[in-house]
Formats: C-alpha cells, structure tokens, sequence
C-alpha cells in the first residue's frame, strides 16, 4: 500500500505528520510543494486537496488531511507499526482521551496563535514584496476565505491588539505545558504521544527563538528538558533534515506556521 506525503519545509503541520512517519518506519514518496511559489494554490494540488492546504497523505489513492486526523489515521491504518518505546497513541482508553486532549489544547490553544506571530514577522515580508495586480490574481486561487483574509493581514501587518493577545495565550500554554511535565515525563503521561509531536512541531522546538522574551531556557526547565527528549529522537532527527526550500533570509527565525498558507 504506497503512501505519498505532500508537504513543505519541515516546519509546523509538515513536520508534524512527517515525525509520526518515520517514528513508525513507514517508506513514503515525498512530494515538496513550494510555498514560495504558491503551489498549494495551483490546479495540479487543488485537485489533490480542494482547500489548497498542506501537507496531505495520499494512501494508496485515499486522502487524508489536516495533520491530527492524518496523525490518527496512521495509527489506524498501520497499528503494528511503531517505534521501541511504544505506539504513539496509547492503547489504553484513559491513555488515548490524555494524548486527544493535548491535542486539541494544541490545535485550539497554541497553533494559530504561534503562527500568527510568524505570519506578521516573516509572510509579512514575502506578501509586502509582491506587486498589487500580482497580489490579488494570487489571492483570487485561495479557496478558503479565511486564508485570503490572513494573507491580506499579512501583507499590511496584524493589529498590535491581537498580537498581544497571542502573546498572552501562548504564555498561558507554556505554564500549563511546564506544570504538566513537571508531573509526566510527557505531556499525556509517562509515554511518548503525537500530543508531544503536536506541541514540539508548532511551539516546542522554537519557541525560545520565537518568543525570547519568555526566557524559556531560564524559566521551564521541564520543558527544555522534554525538548531535549524529543529533539533526541531520531526519526525527529530524520524528518528536520527532510527538504527545505525556504529563502535563506527566512530561516533565522522559524516556525511561521506557513503550512497552512
């Protein structure tokens, strides 16, 4: 049963599906596709995804998208496949509700705040730098309005307002994350879940470049020691040095969430 992964640079929503393929060992075909470039946008990908999003799972002509339900469906599909320190999806039911709950404070709580603030510091520059008539023929083959309306926000720069409060927000989850590891060596227990790829993909392995101002290497020794953890790992390892088309100049900062451009 081939697999194909369409996906950008590991970074975020690529990464996150990325990390759970090699843990599990599953040979896949990788297919980039190019932000920078608008591919998520033209013909040949809407075909694959209508809602011009990566990254995708195409397995064996099934398509499954959005990374949390890509993430589960591989623990379905491929059960026995799993890395030596066990499934990433408990089996447990109490197990299995702790990861699902993570996730969805992850999902709802953290992803879209994080990836605003990399939407205003850096697709800020690549949307700024597009000419108007350009601009709005790209924006005119974003099929999901909200997107349209985050690129056009991007372009102009985010309300100071709504940057605080992302700030606020993802500070909240930093101190509930600190607290939970002080508690379990992972963040759904003793075990090593996707709850822990989902926060380490969009929040936890950058977030003292993104948000210095938390002084996370001072202040969260769980989590740094938990980053450490993950950042071990090697299919972790594995899917960060996967291809990575990014201009140079926007590298320095990372993590700007653009998987969901």
């Amino acid at each position: 049963m081939p697999l194909k992964y369409y996906h950008a640079e590991p970074m975020a929503n690529s990464l996150k599906s990325m990390i759970p393929l090699k843990e599990k060992g599953l040979a896949y075909e990788s297919v980039y596709v190019d932000l920078h470039k608008f591919e998520q946008h033209q013909d040949w990908f809407l075909a694959i995804n209508p809602e011009g999003q990566v990254p995708v799972l195409d397995h064996d002509g099934t398509i499954v998208t959005h990374t949390t339900v890509i993430n589960e469906y591989l623990e379905d599909a491929f059960p026995d496949a799993q890395p030596a320190s066990g499934p990433l999806r408990p089996r447990s039911p109490v197990g299995a509700a702790r990861m699902r709950y993570w996730n969805k404070f992850v999902d709802e709580q953290v992803m879209n705040y994080v990836s605003m603030h990399g939407w205003h510091r850096l697709v800020r520059v690549v949307a700024g730098s597009i000419e108007d008539g350009k601009f709005e023929e790209l924006m005119s083959h974003v099929p999901l309005p909200d997107q349209r309306k985050k690129w056009t926000q991007a372009r102009s720069g985010f309300e100071q307002k709504d940057l605080d409060h992302a700030l606020e927000k993802i500070g909240y989850a930093l101190e509930k994350v600190e607290k939970q590891l002080g508690e379990t060596a992972y963040l759904a227990g003793d075990q090593y879940t996707l709850a822990d790829i989902n926060f380490y993909s969009h929040c936890g392995m950058m977030v003292d470049r993104m948000f210095p101002q938390f002084e996370v290497n001072a202040n969260y020794p769980n989590l740094v020691r938990w980053r450490e953890s993950v950042s071990d790992r090697p299919a972790v390892q594995a899917a960060l040095a996967s291809e990575d088309r990014t201009q140079p100049g926007l590298r320095t900062w990372g993590g700007d969430g653009r998987e969901h451009s």
